[in-house]
């Protein structure tokens, strides 16, 4: 069975700048009628990737040098605007798979969501988020580790502290963040209480 522990994760990572990135511009609506979330990732950010590109510039998620991040650093109130799922999702699938988002600040409907597919969003101060994204920026093969269990975020000699609310924590470090797979390695237990209950039995 796979390890849904999420301890210790390693980059490296992608810097995406600026505030108040809503998750219609993560995933813009006309992919929220997939089936499936497969082949998500291709279409993260994609306007905004678009728009830069007619501008002669580059996304973060376009630009070779962050081809292989795994832990992304953003901003303030990252992933605000509508619940849609499909947000946290596409930007898991992006790429080598993001790991783990580390930014000033998030929606809450976005961290929940994040949370449930085992991606922990931590947060740091706008101080250190300046540091950090300048710091991949100029060395993009700089060793990034997040230490849940530490509490801190270190890129590479130097370590930033990491906030996360102690619950959503605690079920990253220790792997209870997969609901639907705990009721799953815990049916026969479920089975037996429902055995239990007469209104499942028929008041038998």
């Amino acid at each position: 069975m796979q390890d849904s522990r999420r301890e210790t994760l390693f980059g490296p990572g992608v810097p995406l700048r600026g505030n108040d990135i809503d998750t219609d511009r993560i995933i813009p609506a006309r992919f929220l009628r997939t089936v499936t979330f497969d082949g998500l990732g291709d279409h993260a950010f994609e306007d905004d990737r678009l728009q830069l590109k007619e501008q002669g510039k580059v996304h973060p998620f376009d630009d070779p040098r962050f081809a292989d991040g795994t832990i992304l650093f953003v901003n303030k109130n990252f992933g605000c605007g509508s619940s849609r799922e499909h947000a946290p999702q596409a930007i898991k699938r992006w790429g080598k798979c993001i790991t783990a988002i580390v930014g000033e600040s998030f929606a809450e409907i976005f961290f929940g969501n994040c949370v449930s597919l085992g991606v922990p969003c931590v947060t740091v101060d706008a101080v250190s988020a300046d540091a950090i994204q300048s710091a991949i920026e100029a060395d993009p093969n700089v060793a990034v580790k997040l230490d849940l269990r530490g509490k801190a975020v270190h890129v590479g000699v130097n370590r930033y502290p990491v906030e996360m609310g102690e619950g959503p924590r605690q079920q990253l470090v220790e792997g209870r963040w997969d609901t639907t797979g705990e009721l799953l390695a815990n049916m026969p237990k479920i089975r037996e209480t429902a055995n239990r209950l007469k209104y499942v039995s028929g008041y038998k």
